[in-house]
C-alpha cells in the first residue's frame, strides 16, 4: 500500500529526509577526515581509529535488529523525530566528550540512533513513492551524500581547524534541533501501514528471516556496503601521510568529490528509471573498480591526481548506490518493508564496521610513517563489488513491470515477481 501524496508534498517530503539524512550523514562521514588529529591527540594506532569509526557502524546495527521488532508498531513521523532528536542529543555528547573512552561511548550512542534513521528515510520513499519513479525519489534523498561532502564536511573541517575538533559535532547538533522543528511541522503522519501491522515483531522478523528473495537482498546490501568500507575510513590518513597533502587540502577532497555527484546523482537517478535499475546498477559497480583501486595508489601522483582519482571514486560509490538502494527497497515485501529496512540498517551497519575493521588490520605502517598495503583494502572491495555484480541478477522486485504492484500477506512466496 502507498501512500498518496500531491506533487508538492512530496517533494516536500524528499527534501526534509534528505535534510535528516545529511546530518546523519555528516555526523559519521565527519569522523574520517579528522582521523590524523584524533591518532595524534589520543595517541591511538590506526586500528583504534577504525574500531572508533566501526564501534558507530557496529552499534547502528544492534539498533536496527531492535528496531525490527518494533518500527512496523508506530507511525512513520513519529518513530522517525524521536529517534532524529535522541541522535541529536547523541550528537551532542561526542562534541563534549573529553576523553577517547568517553567519545568511544558518545559514538557507540550516537550510531544505536542514527543507524534507524537511514532505513526508515528508505522506508518512507519506498511507501510514498510508486516503483516507476522511485529511482529518481531515491536520488533526491541520496544527494544528502553530496551535499554532506559539499557543504557539511568541508565546513566541520573549517570548524575543525579554527575551533577545534569538537565544534564540527556541536554545530550537527544545533542543526538537528532546527530540522527537528521543521520535520515536525511539514512531514505528514505516515500511518498506512498500521493498517497491516501483525501480531508480533518476533513474528515479522521471522516472516522476513525465511522469505529467500530477502536473504538475497540482504547478502547483496552488505556487498555494497563492503565495497567500499574497507577504502573510505582511511583515504585522509593515506592522502596525507603518503600523498604529503595539508590539512587545509583535505576538504578539496571532498568538495571536488560532492559537487560532481551532486550534478551526476539527479542524472544517475533518471536513467535508472529509464533504463532498469539492475543494469544501471551493473553499468555503475563495473565502473567502480577502477577508481576504487586507483584510490589506493594514488598518493605518490600529486594533489591534482589525487583530486581526480578520490572525484571519480566518489560519483561511482554514490552512483551506484541510487539503483542499488532502489533495488533493495523494491526487494523487499511491502507488507514488511518497515522491519526488512531496520534489518537491512544492521546489515549494513555490521558490514560497514567489518569493512572498516578489516581494513585497519589489512594497512601497516613502516618506518617512516608511511601507509603500506593500502591496495590490499582495493582488492577486498573490488571482491565484493564483483560477487554484488552476480547477485543483483537473482533479485525479484515488487512493484517492478508484470510484478504484482501490491504486497503478498506476510509469509506468502515472493513467486511472481520480476527481476
Amino acid at each position: 500500500m502507498t501512500t498518496t501524496l500531491t506533487p508538492r508534498r512530496e517533494l516536500w517530503l524528499l527534501l526534509t529526509l534528505a535534510g535528516i539524512q545529511f546530518t546523519h550523514i555528516v555526523d559519521f562521514m565527519v569522523m574520517m577526515p579528522l582521523g590524523p588529529q584524533f591518532t595524534q591527540l589520543f595517541r591511538i594506532s590506526d586500528a583504534q581509529f577504525g574500531l572508533l569509526v566501526s564501534a558507530y557502524t557496529f552499534s547502528a546495527g544492534a539498533s536496527g535488529l531492535l528496531a525490527s521488532l518494533y518500527v512496523d508498531r508506530f507511525g512513520r513521523k513519529k518513530l522517525l523525530l524521536s529517534l532524529y532528536v535522541l541522535f541529536g542529543l547523541a550528537t551532542l555528547a561526542c562534541g563534549i566528550a573529553p576523553t577517547y573512552e568517553s567519545l568511544m561511548a558518545a559514538r557507540i550512542a550516537a550510531g544505536a540512533f542514527g543507524g534507524v534513521l537511514s532505513a526508515l528515510s528508505q522506508t518512507i520513499v519506498a511507501d510514498t513513492i510508486p516503483f516507476e519513479r522511485r529511482g529518481r525519489a531515491m536520488a533526491i534523498v541520496m544527494s544528502s551524500f553530496s551535499a554532506a561532502t559539499v557543504l557539511g564536511v568541508p565546513l566541520s573541517l573549517f570548524l575543525a581547524a579554527h575551533l577545534g575538533w569538537h565544534a564540527p559535532f556541536i554545530m550537527l547538533a544545533v542543526l538537528c534541533a532546527v530540522l527537528a522543528v521543521i520535520s515536525w511541522m511539514t512531514m505528514p503522519a505516515l500511518t498506512d501501514h498500521l493498517q497491516r501491522r501483525p501480531a508480533s515483531g518476533w513474528s515479522n522478523i521471522g516472516q522476513v528471516l525465511k522469505d529467500p528473495n530477502h536473504q538475497k537482498a540482504f547478502a547483496f546490501s552488505a556487498l555494497l556496503m563492503f565495497a567500499g568500507f574497507t577504502i573510505i575510513p582511511y583515504i585522509t590518513i593515506y592522502i596525507t601521510t603518503n600523498g604529503g597533502l595539508t590539512p587545509q587540502q583535505v576538504p578539496y577532497v571532498y568538495l571536488c568529490g560532492g559537487a560532481a555527484t551532486l550534478v551526476t546523482a539527479r542524472w544517475i537517478g533518471r536513467l535508472t528509471d529509464k533504463v532498469g535499475k539492475a543494469t544501471m546498477f551493473r553499468r555503475t559497480a563495473l565502473l567502480t573498480i577502477v577508481p576504487l583501486f586507483l584510490m589506493t595508489l594514488s598518493a605518490p601522483w600529486g594533489i591534482w591526481v589525487i583530486l581526480a582519482v578520490s572525484t571519480s571514486f566518489f560519483i561511482c560509490m554514490s552512483g551506484r548506490m541510487i539503483p542499488g538502494m532502489a533495488i533493495i527497497t523494491s526487494a523487499a515485501n511491502p507488507a514488511l518493508r518497515g522491519t526488512f529496512m531496520a534489518l537491512n540498517s544492521s546489515v549494513q551497519s555490521a558490514a560497514m564496521g567489518l569493512a572498516a575493521f578489516i581494513g585497519g588490520l589489512i594497512i601497516s605502517r613502516d618506518a617512516q610513517g608511511l601507509v603500506q598495503h593500502y591496495w590490499g583494502n582495493a582488492l577486498v572491495g573490488v571482491a565484493a563489488s564483483l560477487l554484488s555484480l552476480w547477485l543483483v541478477g537473482k533479485l525479484s522486485l515488487y512493484g517492478a513491470p508484470g510484478a504484482p504492484a501490491t504486497a503478498a500477506p506476510p509469509g506468502a512466496p515472493a513467486s511472481g515477481l520480476t527481476k
